[in-house]
């Protein structure tokens, strides 16, 4: 039975969100520190085009902070299950402070170099792959399981929202000073850390949940792979959001390109960025909603439905408005079946695994979402930009007809099936039979720091 402030084995009470403490501070400190990132995230090349006038290095500075996140993924997600998690969120908010004000220090006096840069890139993006599997692991600690749907949708939003908020601050603030925006990144961090100081969490993994301690890091790793590769479930549904992700991130990329060769004005580009996120902020005040009225399978495969069946649009559009109104479309319902997804995945996850489980996730999205650029670049170079388009939709089409298809998809279990399984009670031998996407394998902005 549950208790005033949780069961006895120490879960959260069913108490509103709105007086949920420990979420509160979770949600609140969090939407700062990604506002401030949001912000020096969208600067970063604005400083080192200005700096050393390469667009070449601008690039390299935001592909650092991608490489670092995929590299140190699988290490940072088995210490984020072998560390105290809430140590680990403060451990990396400080290190982003500590960084961000070397930066701004350098900056300030005149002396930033090029080399000083990428080295802050490197540490938000190894912080970024050791935070966020800590964060989302915590999740179901934080939150009693019938809430879990609507802790990820408003996770999902807080992110939406400081991302767009953020992004158009960044610009502002940078044309002020240079220093400005990673000055805001360094107080929004100090304010998030000093906030999740007030978090309660249980210093370890469940005990009865944890699998049995490896003797090394690299076989705990390896634990984490077994994981995601020895269920058939895990495997098609990672590998049907990773195809999605690789030609929607492709897509994006002809898009940007299509509408500077047709002459849209780039204040019209920002607007059709800026819309993408605004479709996801959009959907993630529904998603709960639709969480609950969609068969898990029919709030997954729409996703690839929509994508698939608006992507050729872009050829007819003209203008950036209407290809932002498109953008806005395509990212409304992934937060759905992102929400239908994660509170799978985490309920079912023993407490033991699952930052592991988000590390692996979050390095097949960000190899996708590294690769699909590359593809996109390759494409626009080599046919017109209205068949590179066509072939990008292609692309979405063959993973939609796959994930349609798969009678893995279709069997996916209903809203109730990860509070009632007895999986997340078992050890790690006796595998899951199906499992979900990650946050990052839709086309969504959620976590821009994760690359």
């Amino acid at each position: 039975m549950a208790h005033r402030n949780g069961d006895e084995r120490g879960r959260p009470a069913t108490i509103p969100l709105s007086r949920n403490r420990n979420f509160q501070v979770l949600w609140g400190s969090q939407v700062v520190s990604e506002f401030g990132l949001s912000a020096s995230t969208i600067a970063f090349p604005l400083l080192v085009l200005a700096i050393t006038g390469s667009a070449g290095a601008s690039g390299l500075v935001l592909g650092v902070i991608a490489a670092a996140h995929v590299v140190a993924g699988l290490p940072m997600g088995a210490l984020a299950d072998r560390w105290d998690r809430k140590k680990i969120m403060l451990g990396c908010e400080a290190a982003q402070v500590i960084s961000g004000a070397s930066l701004v220090a350098a900056i300030a006096w005149g002396v930033v170099t090029l080399p000083h840069i990428i080295v802050v890139a490197a540490v938000m993006g190894v912080c970024s792959a050791l935070f966020v599997p800590a964060e989302d692991a915590s999740l179901p600690n934080v939150v009693p399981d019938n809430q879990v749907s609507t802790a990820v949708a408003m996770n999902t939003a807080r992110s939406y929202l400081a991302d767009l908020l953020g992004t158009a601050a960044g610009g502002f603030l940078f044309a002020l000073r240079r220093f400005m925006p990673f000055a805001v990144d360094v107080v929004t961090h100090a304010l998030a850390l000093v906030g999740l100081t007030f978090l309660r969490l249980p210093p370890k993994p469940d005990p009865e949940t944890q699998p049995e301690p490896e003797p090394h890091l690299v076989h705990e790793m390896a634990a984490g792979l077994r994981w995601v590769w020895g269920n058939r479930s895990i495997r098609v549904v990672a590998f049907c959001a990773v195809g999605l992700n690789l030609f929607f991130a492709a897509y994006y990329i002809v898009i940007i390109v299509l509408a500077r060769g047709r002459g849209v004005p780039p204040g019209q580009i920002g607007v059709m960025a800026a819309m993408l996120g605004v479709g996801g902020l959009l959907g993630t005040l529904v998603a709960p909603y639709l969480h609950r009225k969609l068969h898990p399978y029919v709030s997954i495969v729409s996703v690839f439905w929509i994508l698939t069946a608006l992507a050729p649009l872009a050829v007819f559009l003209r203008n950036g408005y209407g290809l932002g109104v498109l953008f806005a479309a395509m990212a409304f319902l992934p937060p759905t079946a992102n929400t239908t997804i994660i509170t799978y995945q985490l309920l079912v996850t023993p407490d033991g695994m699952r930052g592991r489980l988000a590390s692996v996730m979050g390095v097949l999205g960000g190899v996708a979402a590294a690769l699909g650029p590359a593809v996109g670049g390759l494409l626009v170079g080599a046919v017109s930009y209205d068949r590179a388009v066509l072939l990008c939709a292609a692309g979405l089409a063959l993973v939609t007809v796959l994930a349609t298809l798969s009678p893995t998809l279709r069997a996916f279990p209903g809203h109730d099936a990860g509070e009632a399984s007895p999986v997340a009670e078992q050890p790690l031998e006796r595998p899951l039979s199906t499992q979900s996407f990650s946050s990052e394998s839709l086309p969504s902005e959620r976590r821009q720091r994760d690359g």
